[in-house]
């Protein structure tokens, strides 16, 4: 047994461990170079650091390159936010919020007691594997037993806010940043897609319940310290450092445009049947649509030398119809395609070789009858390669505007440059309520190219 490694010391950051580091970037899109962000962020941690219990504990910020809203911090002091976190914040103290909240969980050892858990979990699922000699399925339960604990409870929660409020004021910022944070969370969850609130992806909502009980003990919290608008905000300072920023999807990650799927970077692209909404994530791209139908767009692994007939054929899907199996070419592509029947879902199943990768298309309908068939084998067959125009899809940004007299959410709704919603979505990015205006004079957030 080698010796034990000496404790860090709490006047330096512990580095990260590769494995963690490595997890963590890959379930969020890798790391997201925004300068401004990271230097205003170095100066927040700085004031909240040293306001706090443990003025030695050093804090350092990694953005995510993920649209997914989500915070966090580990034991060691490293905390993660994702870019459309970002997106969400409206001022320097709401920033200095999320910061101090999680810094929160930090101070109170949250985190740690978490990952005793995680620990624990994980040698009881390794142990188990081996009890049952089924080593295939220890990493599955390992995951399974990290996701399972990787929230915190809600008694930390609500620790982690108060402590988070109490800082704020301490360090020179409005403590009434967290309660008008959790109110731009809570609009913002009201906007999200029936994929997503069915668990699409890793988001701030699953492990950070946003609740109004936690809005009212933020306000609370806020009161014993000053009165509302009793500390600056520095909006504008913030927003500048926000400027620019991507926002939704990354193009170098596939990017949904209407009902069509577009992969700049592998270069194809794909068109759902009219009246599904599609949602991409790390894992695939999904889709709902009228009538009890659905879609997924994965890729798989299928040897070179074995057919697509022969794959569909191989028993990864159960109520195959046999006699359905037939080769297809699709815009020059070796493809094929099957029906499989459960026992309440029907599936038109169409796999392409493209490239070196095999792409993968589930239809799911309740009633796959002759007229619903049709509609998902024309779908199938928009799939192709990207003209060079096609590909040169561009992010969409945040951009910042000077609202003027006349300006209401409705102007500039009509230069937002999203698929739907566009009010909503407007009151949300800029943290405005049902019956508030923007003010002229004011800088305000827009999305597009």
């Amino acid at each position: 047994m080698p010796l034990p490694e000496p404790a860090p010391t709490e006047s330096r950051l512990p580095p990260l461990t590769t494995r963690d580091h490595a997890r963590i970037l890959a379930a969020f899109g890798g790391e997201y170079e925004a300068t401004a962000i990271d230097r205003l962020a170095t100066e927040v941690l700085d004031k909240l650091g040293a306001a706090s219990d443990r003025p030695d504990q050093r804090y350092r910020l990694t953005v995510l390159n993920s649209p997914s809203i989500n915070a966090f911090a580990l034991p060691s002091g490293h905390l993660y936010i994702t870019r459309g976190m970002l997106g969400l914040i409206n001022d320097v103290s709401e920033f200095a919020a999320v910061l101090g909240h999680e810094m929160g969980h930090v101070s109170a050892r949250h985190a740690n007691q978490r990952e005793d858990q995680v620990r624990t979990s994980e040698l009881v699922a390794v142990m188990r594997a081996r009890l049952l000699n089924d080593l295939a399925g220890a990493e599955q339960r390992r995951e399974a037993a990290r996701i399972s604990l990787a929230s915190f409870s809600r008694t930390q929660e609500l620790e982690a806010d108060a402590l988070g409020v109490a800082l704020l004021n301490k360090a020179g910022f409005d403590p009434y940043g967290a309660s008008r944070f959790l109110q731009s969370m809570e609009r913002n969850a009201a906007l999200r897609t029936p994929m997503q609130q069915a668990g699409g992806g890793p988001d701030f909502l699953a492990s950070h319940p946003s609740t109004p009980e936690r809005i009212r003990q933020a306000v609370l919290a806020a009161r014993q310290f000053s009165a509302p608008d009793g500390a600056p905000r520095e909006r504008e300072r913030y927003l500048r450092a926000l400027d620019g920023i991507t926002y939704g999807e990354d193009p170098r990650q596939g990017v949904v445009r209407g009902r069509s799927f577009i992969h700049p970077r592998l270069g194809f692209m794909v068109t759902a049947p009219e009246g599904f909404t599609l949602e991409n994530s790390r894992s695939a791209v999904t889709g709902l649509g009228p009538n009890d139908m659905a879609i997924r767009l994965d890729v798989v692994r299928v040897a070179a030398n074995q057919s697509l007939t022969g794959y569909l054929t191989s028993g990864w899907i159960d109520g195959l119809a046999e006699q359905s199996v037939e080769s297809v070419t699709v815009n020059g592509f070796q493809a094929a395609t099957a029906i499989a029947r459960g026992a309440d879902w029907s599936f038109r199943i169409f796999v392409v070789r493209f490239g070196s990768e095999v792409y993968r298309l589930i239809y799911a309908a309740k009633d796959l009858n002759a007229e619903v068939d049709a509609m998902f084998r024309g779908s199938m067959e928009s799939f192709r390669r990207l003209s060079s125009t096609e590909a040169a899809v561009k992010p969409l940004r945040i951009r910042l505007v000077r609202a003027g007299e006349g300006d209401t959410v409705d102007t500039f709704a009509r230069r937002m440059q999203v698929a739907d919603r566009a009010q909503e979505r407007f009151r949300v990015l800029n943290g405005l309520g049902p019956e508030e205006q923007p003010r002229g004079g004011e800088l305000v957030k827009i999305v597009s190219e």
